[in-house]
């Protein structure tokens, strides 16, 4: 499979694991834009963020906030943020969630 993050999720690619679930996995970005800058990704294979299903969204959300707290940002504030295509910025098409904290945005 082509895909970085379906291969990070498999394991066959490192990357710093944060927080896992059956359904999300949360690592550090590569290259971050704030003190905290953390992706997390369904396990599952979907494009783009607006092909996410209301379950995974769900499930995104919610290991983002223990993602948060666990960094120490939730408190202090963070911000969620999706890139959808390739004029968005988008440059692994496996929806995402960027997480960054740590700093006034």
């Amino acid at each position: 499979m082509s895909c970085l993050f379906c291969r990070i999720a498999d394991g066959e690619v490192p990357a710093t694991i944060v927080h896992e679930t059956k359904t999300t996995l949360a690592f550090r970005d590569l290259h971050p834009k704030a003190p905290v800058h953390v992706l997390l990704i369904p396990r599952e294979h979907v494009p783009n963020a607006v092909d996410l299903t209301g379950d995974q969204l769900g499930d995104l959300f919610a290991a983002a906030k223990e993602v948060a707290e666990a960094e120490g940002v939730a408190e202090s504030g963070y911000r969620l943020l999706f890139n959808t295509g390739p004029d968005s910025g988008q440059e692994v098409f496996h929806a995402h969630l960027h997480l960054l904290g740590g700093k006034r945005l």
